[in-house]
């Protein structure tokens, strides 16, 4: 979307959110490899939060703090001198909880993201998460929010959810205000050019083309970032591997390349005609 060739960021590594895990520790350990680091997810309002401690009762780690916006900037707080660009992940059934969120990472230097990416029930079914990529009008209220405090605003979105068009919910985020749309590919890799096809037209391009593409699921090393590189992505990221130095070490690397130009065509081919 906002190539490199046309004036735009050299591409990058961000460390996408892992619920329950991905706090100011985690970011300081992966910052010698990424970028961008996104903490969270994080639920801000009565109704995210409750679906959050449905979650745990059935086993998964969540962040759950007494006080939501004060452990965002906690966190935040935490990483001031940190080498690198942090994030939170927001998960809210209401917008003014985000737009908090939002003004507490733009005092920070953070962006903040918009959760449109988790397919949980407990979190559709209180209107958060992939349920916002079939209700853009809300979606947009949240990002126009998050927007309006002077944050860098992303918004985390999933690949084929029945019933959402991801090119015209990211031509939506870009209308809102938008900076960051960070795309879970979900082995549908092919989606990122769909997103960023088009962009280089000299005249009507559409609104998503000042959008930073972020491509994500799937990121191991040079064949994959090549892959996505190829498909007009403007930076990856990586959840797990995260956890596993060696693993993040060989992306950092391969994205290195990348901004380097290094990277050739034939990586992402060879990844292609791999035998299943």
């Amino acid at each position: 979307m906002t190539a490199d060739g046309d004036g735009g960021p050299a591409p990058f590594l961000v460390a996408a959110s892992l619920s329950g895990a991905a706090d100011a520790d985690w970011a300081r350990a992966a910052a010698p490899h990424v970028d961008a680091a996104v903490l969270g997810g994080i639920a801000l309002d009565p109704a995210s939060r409750a679906a959050a401690r449905d979650l745990v009762a059935r086993g998964r780690t969540e962040f759950l703090p007494d006080d939501p916006l004060a452990w965002v900037d906690r966190q935040l707080a935490a990483l001031a001198d940190a080498p690198v660009r942090p994030g939170i992940n927001v998960r809210s059934a209401t917008v003014e909880p985000v737009r908090e969120a939002a003004a507490v990472c733009a005092d920070r230097d953070a962006v903040c993201e918009v959760n449109a990416h988790c397919r949980q029930p407990e979190l559709r079914a209180v209107g958060c998460g992939e349920s916002l990529l079939r209700d853009r009008d809300r979606l947009t209220d949240y990002v126009a929010a998050a927007a309006a405090t002077g944050a860098t605003t992303s918004v985390k979105v999933r690949a084929e959810v029945p019933g959402a068009d991801l090119v015209a919910v990211a031509d939506a985020v870009a209308e809102a205000g938008g900076d960051w749309l960070h795309v879970d590919a979900m082995d549908s890799e092919g989606v990122v050019a769909d997103l960023t096809a088009g962009d280089d037209a000299a005249a009507g391009a559409a609104p998503r083309a000042g959008l930073t593409a972020i491509a994500n699921n799937g990121v191991r090393g040079r064949e994959t970032v090549a892959e996505y590189a190829a498909h007009g992505a403007d930076a990856v990221s990586v959840g797990r591997p995260t956890e596993h130095p060696t693993e993040l070490a060989r992306v950092a690397e391969a994205v290195r390349a990348w901004r380097d130009g290094e990277l050739s065509a034939g990586e992402s081919e060879r990844r292609r005609e791999a035998p299943p």
